[in-house]
């Protein structure tokens, strides 16, 4: 055999000797290939507002979630961007790697009731943990009756417990199908005003103590009078006199922290903006103890197609993850002073435009289009307006109620009486209209859909920056960080490598149609050196290269010797 042959030959196998013993560990690329299954979606951000941002610009059906992890020694939080079903996907495999993560509740969203119940055992040797949760929940249960007309019991909370010997803590999450919160902060509201009566309990009283008006807006909400409970909004003092009336004793959620002072069982601190929420299964970091079903546990989650059991318990726990209907209610618990500040915000910005009408409550977290649907709503005569809007993050849907404005495409006229709703889709970047109406509900009337105008689109409104640094997660869930300005560092060295890499081959391969194989292959394990040296924290798209293809090039360079 010539021996400029066998040097090359030799070559190739010290290349594949380093490829087996440095194996390409790629950034993470998504393996889920089911039909029902959706498009792949996997970024890490060092900030809550960049993966946001990146979140509103995707067309998957994407979420945030927080990690802490340890990278260089240093305890980090990390956000990921992903689908429901990837995440649950790699959360069960790589528990090492994502076993301290966080829901991040978004802001202004509608939600689920929900809370975090804890307290120290020692400090509290006479408490019965199980028998102060089964409290909550028939006290609560009672109030959404009472307030919302909402039937509730034990099977509709879903029980997670995270305790140890020194802590006894809880997360109740309460799932409805036809029923959620506006956002966190009127679930806030909800539980501060149910919980009145045993602040004075409480050597340290809240700084603000809420006595809220408690409203319900369905989706077929018109405007009524004398408080009344007729198609929409109503104080929550309507027909209390019909609703049997409880009293509890609720001294029992008073406990002592370990300084002997006392304070609530219920921790009202979780009623914030982007809050972030510890998930089922996940532990806090350093510690080895994650959120279980409960023992006491009643609620069972129904089967859905694709899904496993464990998978829909999480996907139940999830206090964000509400899904649009047209009989969904949205109830709404505002404390007068919160009520007072909104709408002094509506007088100042609403001279800004002619014929604005929005009662009760600020504007979107999309102001643009807040704006756009009010030009639709006052054209052609129209004197409408926004009489509220909500926002359902699981969709990036806003749906507005609409008054003073009642063209229905459906009958081609305005109805006489019911206003109508008008949805933005805002990952399809469409709006349509539905109605209030019964004979266009029974129907279940749905408008042609329309275009945003592309300068109020999410990709218009939101651009992704280049960061110094980002962090990627490779197939075996190791999680590292890149200190370069990401996008033209990969392909500015993928291309010098490249170059370098084929001059190397002109000077020392013979050219010829019948090295072609050995050629590609060479170039193949080069590649993936380089690749496994400089770019294993990038999102590189090269594929990984099978031994099977190099052992295949031998091959038929030894066929082509003995022929």
């Amino acid at each position: 055999m010539n021996g400029k042959w066998v040097e090359k030959i030799k070559k190739v196998e010290e290349l594949a000797s380093q490829y087996e013993r440095h194996p390409l560990c790629m950034a993470y690329k998504p393996k889920l290939a089911k039909p029902w299954q959706p498009p792949s979606v996997w970024r890490l951000f060092p900030r809550q507002a960049l993966a946001f941002n990146f979140a509103k610009t995707q067309k998957a059906d994407v979420h945030v979630f927080a990690l802490e992890t340890v990278i260089d020694d240093t305890e980090r939080r990390l956000f990921l961007v992903t689908t429901y079903t990837e995440f649950w996907f790699y959360y069960v495999k790589h528990y090492k790697t994502l076993a301290h993560c966080y829901e991040i509740i978004p802001a202004e969203t509608v939600c689920k009731l929900y809370f975090d119940l804890e307290f120290n055992i020692s400090a509290n040797p006479g408490a019965d943990g199980q028998k102060m949760v089964a409290l909550v929940i028939e006290y609560f249960s009672n109030k959404l009756e009472e307030c919302y007309g909402l039937k509730c019991s034990t099977d509709c909370v879903l029980n997670l417990d995270s305790s140890t010997k020194e802590k006894f803590s809880r997360h109740l999450i309460f799932v409805f199908q036809d029923a959620a919160f506006k956002d966190n902060i009127h679930v806030g509201n909800f539980v501060k005003g149910a919980l009145q009566p045993v602040f004075h309990l409480i050597e340290h009283k809240l700084d603000v103590e809420i006595t809220c008006e408690t409203h319900i807006s369905t989706k077929d909400t018109v405007e009524v009078s004398n408080l009344i409970p007729h198609h929409g909004i109503c104080t929550a003092k309507r027909n209390l006199q019909q609703i049997r009336k409880k009293e509890y004793d609720l001294s029992s959620l008073i406990v002592k922290d370990k300084d002997g002072s006392n304070r609530l069982f219920i921790d009202l601190g979780v009623y914030t903006k982007n809050r972030n929420f510890r998930l089922y299964k996940s532990s806090k970091l350093g510690k080895n103890v994650p959120f279980k079903v409960a023992e006491d546990n009643a609620f069972i989650p129904k089967p859905q197609k694709y899904i496993s059991a464990e998978e829909s318990l999480f996907l139940s726990s999830l206090v964000s993850n509400v899904r649009f209907s047209d009989t969904m209610k949205i109830l709404i618990c505002v404390s007068p002073e919160n009520d007072k500040n909104r709408s002094a915000c509506l007088d100042h910005e609403s001279k800004n435009v002619p014929g604005i009408i929005m009662k009760g409550y600020q504007f979107s977290p999309y102001p643009e289009i807040d704006y756009f649907i009010l030009s639709i709503v006052t054209r052609d005569g129209f004197q409408g307006g926004i009489r509220q809007w909500n926002y359902f993050f699981s969709e990036e849907l806003l749906v507005y109620d609409t008054v003073n404005y009642r063209w229905c495409e459906n009958i081609g006229r305005s109805h006489k009486s019911n206003n109508v709703m008008l949805l933005v889709n805002l990952k399809g970047e469409h709006w349509y209209q539905k109605c209030y109406d019964p004979v266009c509900r029974a129907q279940n009337f749905k408008s042609n859909c329309y275009p945003l105008p592309s300068e109020i689109c999410l990709h218009f409104l939101f651009k992704e920056d280049d960061e110094e640094f980002f962090y990627s997660m490779d197939e075996n869930g190791n999680i590292k960080e890149t200190k370069v300005n990401v996008h033209s560092h990969a392909q500015e060295m993928l291309s010098a490598k490249k170059s370098e890499d084929f001059t190397s081959c002109e000077r020392d391969w013979d050219s010829g149609i019948d090295d072609a194989c050995i050629l590609e292959a060479t170039e193949d394990v080069e590649l993936a050196d380089a690749l496994d040296k400089n770019m294993s924290d990038l999102y590189c798209e090269d594929k990984e290269i099978p031994d099977e293809l190099l052992l295949q090039a031998l091959n038929e360079y030894d066929m082509f010797m003995k022929n």
